[in-house]
């Protein structure tokens, strides 16, 4: 590609995820060098962070994949439905592999800094062990959940035991009829717990909110139905990209469940309870939108799951209570024998919100307010800085000295979770106000937007790329009209991480363009055809 700005390479990406793969290939092949730095010491970003014991995807795993080759689609195949860690680790490698990604790809490289410079209209990257590299273009594909959340306890660095995040899980920890404490309840404990309770000694959860806990439903992926897929791969791949959270799932066509009477109701619920958040999507298309569906929605599963807890008394925490909160106001999460594994005489449950809040962390365990506990090892599985922790966690600094950090103080804006005014030729992939959808499919129309954008602006001779102001306040007015609008705008009251309203001393936010993934992937591509018109370009003087 032709540069009239001198620099070590055209693209810099932070991250060896699934999104610093479509990276490498949309960015390479539009003419782009590329340079992908991560601080891990393998590719995979969320599957290699992300190794504790029962880590799977939520999606199905035929679709949480890249598009961009048929070839390899029809090459690789799936286990089950829901890959392991693993399982999606080997996947990520045979990407690399096939496409021959490697020499892009710098491991162990943690990037502390990145700097814009005015005068050039370049990136400087300085790396912790002190490398320095210039390039004419940043992009992150760091991830939204990617930053784990470390809480602040009292005494928690006095304990003699491993105590550490469930997304840092130490390489060989033997917990084998060790007393284990997992503090935090959320879709990482739902899938962690069961397979820790096999062979530890004991394991107590820590619960603060209940979650709407859906069934995963398992399957080893059979002969019939991976040809099922590979025959009928480009219709999947399409509904994807026209479906409101990203997945191959049909439309229930207008079906509403207010309009349904009961019985016939409960019938559709019944009949669709057959794993994965499918039952949600396809069953009405109201449930989401109208707040008696919601409900409606809400004590189905209520139901559903009270009657795969022995104990009445671990079902009362455990459950939500209709209206306490909208479903889908908190990211509900997939079982795998959760709910079940309450049952076995080495599980215990802590109500943390209602009966004894955790006082501190001793030497020897955890004191709540009613006991002390003895434990071997604690696990945190307290979630994750979404959207925007990883960006902040790098110092970022744009036009006149303004860190990504420090605009985003208060609230966290973009434009189409894809650029930020104020930081000139920088990108990001699934930024704040992107939108929470299958994330393979949203972050592969973050980087053809990306490429598309840096075509044009080469192709008409640019050096500069800068996002607009007004743009940036439009769609941040956009999403918040939106977000009104839905029920997901309730998540502050149960701590979501999807508006971060689990950080402490950190004022919720709209962090989530909730007006569908299939509408979102249409404005990017409205504005892929319009010629960018929420950026301007130009050149450096000389």
């Amino acid at each position: 590609m032709t540069n009239k700005i001198k620099t070590d390479v055209d693209a810099i990406v932070i991250g060896s995820g699934f999104a610093g793969l479509a990276l490498i290939h949309y960015l390479r092949d539009a003419g782009l060098s590329v340079k992908v730095f991560d601080k891990a010491s393998d590719i995979g970003g969320t599957w290699t962070w992300n190794r504790y014991p029962g880590a799977m995807t939520d999606s199905e795993g035929y679709y949480y994949c890249l598009a961009f080759s048929k070839e390899l689609l029809q090459k690789w195949t799936w286990s089950q439905r829901y890959p392991a860690w693993e399982e999606t680790h080997r996947y990520m490698h045979f990407i690399a592999d096939e496409c021959d990604m490697w020499p892009h790809i710098q491991l162990n490289t943690a990037v502390t800094n990145a700097e814009y410079r005015e005068d050039s209209g370049t990136w400087l990257i300085t790396t912790a062990d002190g490398e320095q590299c210039t390039c004419k273009y940043f992009v992150s594909g760091m991830g939204m959940i990617s930053e784990p959340v470390i809480p602040k306890i009292k005494g928690m660095d006095t304990f003699n035991g491993p105590l550490f995040h469930s997304a840092r899980w130490p390489e060989g920890l033997d917990y084998a009829g060790k007393r284990v404490a997992i503090i935090g309840a959320g879709a990482t404990t739902v899938q962690m717990m069961p397979v820790l309770a096999e062979t530890a000694g004991n394991v107590t959860v820590f619960h603060r909110t209940p979650n709407f806990i859906l069934p995963a439903m398992q399957k080893p992926m059979t002969p019939e139905w991976e040809k099922d897929i590979k025959d009928n791969y480009d219709d999947i791949i399409e509904k994807c990209r026209n479906h409101v959270f990203g997945m191959a799932f049909d439309s229930p066509v207008g079906r509403n469940a207010v309009d349904t009477p009961e019985e016939e109701r409960q019938k559709i619920f019944e009949e669709n309870w057959t794993g994965s958040f499918r039952w949600v999507f396809e069953t009405f298309d109201d449930l989401l939108a109208d707040p008696a569906a919601n409900d409606m929605a809400s004590e189905f599963i209520i139901n559903k799951m009270k009657e795969r807890i022995e104990d009445p008394e671990i079902a009362k925490i455990l459950a939500p209570v209709v209206g306490e909160y909208p479903l889908f106001a908190k990211r509900p999460p997939l079982d795998h024998g959760y709910l079940e594994a309450y049952s076995r005489d080495n599980v215990n449950l802590v109500d943390i919100r209602n009966r004894e809040p955790i006082v501190e962390i001793t030497e020897t365990g955890i004191r709540t307010t009613e006991n002390d506990f003895e434990f071997d090892i604690i696990i945190l599985a307290t979630g994750f800085r979404a959207y925007t922790g990883a960006l902040e966690a790098v110092t970022i600094t744009g036009v006149n000295g303004q860190t990504l950090a420090d605009k985003w103080e208060t609230t966290s804006k973009s434009i189409m979770g894809v650029c930020v005014s104020g930081f000139p030729n920088m990108f990001t992939v699934t930024g704040p106000q992107a939108p929470f959808a299958n994330l393979p499919t949203s972050i592969e129309q973050n980087a053809i937007w990306i490429a598309n954008c840096i075509k044009k602006m080469e192709g008409d001779g640019h050096s500069l790329c800068t996002p607009k102001q007004e743009a940036e306040d439009e769609w941040s007015a956009h999403v918040s009209e939106v977000h009104v609008q839905t029920l997901m705008n309730q998540g502050d009251k149960v701590n979501s991480w999807m508006m971060g309203a689990n950080i402490e001393n950190h004022e919720p936010r709209v962090l989530i363009y909730f007006g569908g993934a299939d509408v979102y992937y249409q404005k990017l591509r409205e504005s892929s055809d319009a010629g960018f018109p929420e950026v301007s370009f130009a050149s450096i003087a000389g």
